[in-house]
């Protein structure tokens, strides 16, 4: 619930205006929460009609200097593009250098840049190693970012789920595959908590707090058995059987086997104990509680 999130931030500063780039998942519930707390916000899409689209952004098309007049804080969700360029700050660099009010620019990252740490915890103090094409091109375009000397903060994010994006879906589909992957643990983040985290640190950037890049991650990183067993429970449903990892692989995706591929645990300390962000879901048990509750609304 939007309220739940909004009752734990305070406002941003009277007059603020906040544009996001790229109104997907994590775009939409950002720019809801931004709403909820009285700030202009404007989302971009890059298709007209599309659901949540203030204005139009892609490669084709300019956007108006009306949109940025007053703009203080940007956040962009937009993935690079396939050469490694990031798509905002190849059209829209010079406008956000230009811009007179600009106090925050939040680039969504991964923390995929971290590569495979056979299971270790990794802080935003380890040092990037991306193997996988797609955070090699997300780690160039953090740097490209602090680059520009804007006031930028990189927030990396683990998988992402919430409400209609969650183990649930595959599991009342019955698709859901138990993959048997011994010592094998993802990081998450419901996307509850990324939009609040967002607001969060937005407003703790002005007090001076401002770490360059900050990791969102909920308490307990785990591995997706639990996650399953813990949603069939939930739902009373049938726990699918395990398969082991070297069977699975065979009819994987390539996207698929990638996030198999790696494997570590990603500290939220800086977040939760030094900058002082309260997780909504810090586990993937609330989290998936919450999920189950907007299904059953559904």
């Amino acid at each position: 619930m939007i309220e739940d999130i909004v009752k734990r931030l305070d406002p941003l500063p009277p007059k603020s205006k906040f544009i996001i780039f790229g109104g997907g998942f994590s775009g939409q519930r950002i720019a809801s929460v931004g709403r909820s707390l009285g700030t202009k916000v404007l989302c971009s899409r890059r298709k007209e009609n599309s659901k949540g689209a203030d204005f139009i952004f892609n490669t084709d098309k300019e956007i108006s200097n009306e949109i940025f007049d007053g703009t203080t804080h940007v956040l962009s969700c937009i993935p690079p593009l396939s050469n490694g360029e990031d798509p905002v700050l190849n059209k829209l660099k010079a406008k956000l250098l230009n811009s007179k009010k600009l106090k925050w620019v939040g680039y969504l990252s991964t923390t995929g840049v971290y590569g495979d740490t056979k299971g270790d915890w990794v802080n935003e103090n380890t040092s990037p190693n991306p193997k996988q094409e797609r955070s090699i091109r997300r780690f160039s375009c953090e740097k490209k970012w602090l680059e520009t000397k804007l006031p930028v903060q990189i927030i990396r994010l683990p998988g992402i789920y919430g409400p209609g994006r969650s183990a649930f879906e595959s599991l009342l589909k019955g698709t859901t595959k138990m993959v048997d992957k011994p010592g094998q643990v993802f990081s998450r983040v419901h996307v509850d908590d990324i939009a609040g985290a967002v607001l969060f640190l937005i407003n703790l950037y002005a007090a001076g707090k401002n770490p360059s890049v900050v990791n969102v991650a909920d308490n307990l990183p785990t591995n997706n058995l639990e996650v399953i067993a813990f949603a069939a429970k939930i739902a009373k449903k049938s726990i699918p059987s395990k398969v082991p990892f070297e069977i699975a692989k065979e009819t994987m995706s390539p996207m698929a086997l990638s996030f198999w591929e790696e494997n570590r645990k990603v500290d939220n300390k800086l977040l939760c104990k030094i900058l002082g962000y309260p997780l909504i879901y810090p586990s993937f048990k609330s989290g998936l509680k919450n999920c189950f509750s907007q299904l059953k609304m559904n």
